[in-house]
């Protein structure tokens, strides 16, 4: 078997939420896909699958990038369909978490699974050489667990687990194919009941849920504790519990039990008294409106259980323990957490310490190493550091002596010893040259798999530094550099969420300036998950309130002689963008000569929102566009798409979606792993450069003129009269559209860029100088909330 594995088109069994969802996933980076599920007893045999299909564009988040590509997913049906397995390249099982099921149905399928397949099962913790027993031996070598997180789109991990007669060489080509061509984080699993991730992720559940009782905490205490204060997210422990269902919450609990017989910890493998009360209830979380929490009407309420009735949740911690979690010292805040007699400070440390010695006690027969069981809980669970990374941080040592003293107390949840390698002087189990393995007895380097050589900055683990590379120049706005012997220069912004200000575009231009003189191309590439969230609203507002208006404007002119020189410079620039790219940013990536965009790309000429229009050349660049793509002398047809989506403030949900909006062109490059999107930059960068690309020569751009303008108007007057917008949103509108359609000029004129940016320039100055657009900008920037006045 090749190591690189080609899929062309892959099968997905079992069309439920999961199943579903990865079909999605896999249609999104254009594989060819077919979902099948159980005949229909009425209608089309294949409609359980066709009504999964449909039910994906409603579906929040999205799984698909795009609504459209739900059409190119096949519904199909075992009885009928099982011949189209032939053609597929992967095939994954996803059906419910039944035994039975999958023995049965891996029975139907494998005389039709062609030799090069591989089968994989997307299992949440059964054992992969259980159901391999299933398959004919021809077949075993080929399949393995491959693990999505739900959901499957957006959640970084897949955990893949090996059987006993997976083939070795299988390994390298499916992790590549995870990593790079659906832009996953591989963790490698061994045959054990719940992988790694869920293993230690709901053991980390249980035993807040047990301390929840022991120090007699609120469920919304507790959410306020285990979230963001302590490097997780937001919906902590119990909302979470909601969000995944009270009674799914029950059945992994219980499945823990039952497969888990000899874990020292197996006592506490229980549904509490409590969460079993409100299963018997119905009250099964999110899915039904109520769980732990419930909403009634717009105030969030939360079960007291000493009332047996929800009230007004109230999530948060006291001062004393928010001071300790303040301290910024990891080392110091847990001796803090340690000493306090504060019952919420002593819950924190119980649960940590629990966690801690669970992980390790454990990490030799779930693992082949610490990291994948950091990266399992970090790309999972979503937490910031993983167990032993906040272990490591806290001072290994110290907090090892603390877990033994509590063990020899009768303090902790299990008696278990602490494995003898966590005490045998170490200062944890990350260092520069690899992560622990008590299996192997040393530390393991990172894979050297081919595929990784594309993440030049790969996620790091505590104690880990990559080559942050060689300043060329730098000012307080952005960073000049490049790293290795490359002559592509990459710029970085050094403001918060990587917003504009003069030192950010001043310092572009002059990068502009030096690449022509010393380099071959250049790359606008940030460290963060933001490409950048437009202009410094705070300085554009403060300088309108003291009455400098011609400092805005310079401003403003400076921001489109950047975009300017970024288009016609002598050497091409490439938009390297991920996350969020709003305003001046997507303005920004318009005029470069390529734009590689990571999937997870939310991209928008955003400034309608707050009471402008983009005039950084966006609507510019738009009215060109559009004057090129026409076939005559009107490019009004190309014009009303642009003006909606520009009007409306839209903003793109994917990269893909960004292709259809037209705020990315045809030929940009989308890429579905975040840490390969520099390396793909540089190496598009290079290639037009090496290919002899010129900047656009001037050319002239005929518009839809005043007929455009009164067109879209008239279309305006009605949404007014009808009360769909205000009269300032009227008033903004009406400016996008005379600035797209070239001002009050006649239809089917020639303009040139100037002529264009000008108006841009006149029209944002006059709404940025009107009260209703202050107070718009004002209450987005106290709320984070559009304003509609």
């Amino acid at each position: 078997m090749s190591d690189i594995l080609r899929i062309r088109k892959a099968a997905v069994l079992g069309a439920g939420v999961m199943g579903a969802q990865i079909a999605a996933h896999l249609t999104n980076a254009g594989i060819e896909t077919v979902l099948f599920d159980l005949a229909a007893k009425e209608g089309p045999k294949n409609g359980i699958a066709a009504k999964a299909i449909q039910h994906l564009a409603r579906m929040s988040p999205a799984p698909l990038a795009v609504k459209e590509l739900g059409a190119a997913i096949s519904p199909a049906d075992y009885d009928e369909n099982l011949g189209q397995l032939k053609d597929c390249d992967f095939v994954i099982e996803a059906i419910a978490e039944r035994m039975d099921w999958k023995l049965d149905l891996y029975g139907k399928i494998a005389s039709h699974i062609p030799d090069h397949a591989i089968l994989a099962s997307n299992t949440s913790g059964l054992s992969i050489n259980a159901l391999a027993e299933a398959l004919p031996d021809s077949l075993r070598h080929r399949f393995c667990g491959v693990h999505f997180f739900n959901p499957p789109r957006y959640m970084h991990l897949v955990e893949v687990i090996p059987g006993k007669a997976t083939n070795p060489r299988l390994r390298e080509g499916l992790e590549a194919f995870l990593t790079s061509t659906l832009g996953k984080g591989v963790v490698f699993a061994r045959d054990t009941p719940n992988f790694i991730g869920n293993r230690i992720g709901v053991f980390s559940m249980l035993a807040t849920m047990h301390h929840t009782t022991q120090f007699k905490l609120g469920f919304d205490v507790v959410d306020a504790l285990t979230g963001p204060a302590i490097g997780r997210p937001k919906s902590a422990t119990y909302r979470t519990a909601d969000v995944v269902g009270l009674d799914t919450m029950a059945h992994v609990i219980k499945t823990m039990a039952d497969t888990l017989p000899d874990d020292p910890w197996h006592g506490h493998f229980k549904v509490p008294a409590w969460l079993s009360a409100l299963i018997e209830k119905g009250a099964l979380g999110a899915k039904v409106g109520a769980g732990f929490y419930r909403k009634a009407g717009k105030e969030i309420q939360v079960l007291d259980l000493s009332k047996q009735d929800y009230r007004p949740s109230e999530q948060k911690a006291p001062d004393e323990v928010a001071a300790i979690l303040a301290i910024k010292n990891p080392a110091e805040k847990f001796a803090s957490l340690r000493e306090s007699n504060d019952p919420q400070a002593q819950f924190l440390w119980a649960c940590f310490r629990d966690l801690f010695h669970y992980t390790a006690y454990h990490l030799e027969s779930i693992a082949d190493t610490a990291r994948d069981v950091d990266f399992a809980i970090r790309w999972g669970y979503g937490w910031k550091l993983g167990p032993f990374e906040t272990w490591q941080a806290s001072g290994w040592e110290q907090v090892a002596k603390w877990i033994e003293e509590d063990i020899a107390a009768g303090k902790a949840m299990s008696t278990a010893p602490l494995p003898a390698w966590v005490t045998d002087g170490r200062k944890g189990v990350h260092r520069a040259d690899g992560s622990w393995s008590p299996r192997a007895q040393q530390d393991i380097p990172r894979s050297p798999a081919p595929v990784y050589k594309r993440q030049l900055f790969p996620d790091a683990l505590i104690g880990e530094k990559f080559d942050n590379g060689t300043t060329v120049w730098e000012n307080d706005g952005i960073r000049l550099w490049t790293l290795g012997n490359d002559d592509v220069g990459i710029i970085s912004f050094k403001t918060k969420m990587c917003t504009f200000d003069d030192q950010v575009l001043d310092g572009i231009q002059h990068a502009v300036g030096l690449a022509e003189q010393k380099l071959q191309a250049l790359v606008v590439w940030q460290t963060g998950s933001v490409f950048s969230a437009g202009a410094n609203l705070k300085g554009m507002l403060g300088l309108v309130k003291d009455g400098k208006v011609s400092q805005l404007e310079a401003m403003i002119a400076n921001f489109q002689r950047t975009t300017m020189r970024v288009q016609h410079g002598l050497v091409p620039t490439v938009a390297a963008v991920r996350g969020l790219c709003l305003g001046g940013g997507c303005e920004l990536q318009m005029h470069s000569a390529r734009t590689v965009a990571a999937l997870e790309s939310y991209i928008g000429l955003v400034e309608a929102g707050v009471g402008l229009l983009p005039a950084g050349g966006g609507l510019k660049e738009i009215a060109e566009r559009c004057s090129r793509a026409s076939f005559t002398d009107d490019p009004f047809d190309h014009i009303k798409r642009y003006f909606e989506t520009v009007a409306m403030a839209k903003t793109s949900g994917s990269a893909i979606e960004a292709k259809q909006l037209g705020l990315l062109r045809q030929a940009d490059v989308v890429v579905f792993n975040t840490n390969e999107l520099l390396y793909v930059a540089r190496n598009v960068a290079s290639s037009l450069a090496e290919s002899g690309w010129r900047p656009p020569l001037p050319q002239a751009a005929h518009v839809a003129g005043d007929v455009g303008t009164a067109t879209i108007k008239a279309q305006l007057v009605n949404m007014l009269a009808g009360h769909f917008i205000s009269g300032h949103d009227m008033e903004i509108a009406t400016r996008i559209a005379d600035t797209l359609c070239g001002g009050n000029i006649e239809r089917g004129s020639t303009v040139d860029a100037q002529w264009l940016l000008d108006l841009e320039r006149h029209h944002f100055m006059e709404l940025a100088q009107m009260e209703k657009t202050q107070a718009r900008i004002a209450h987005t920037m106290t709320t984070g909330k559009p304003l509609r006045n």
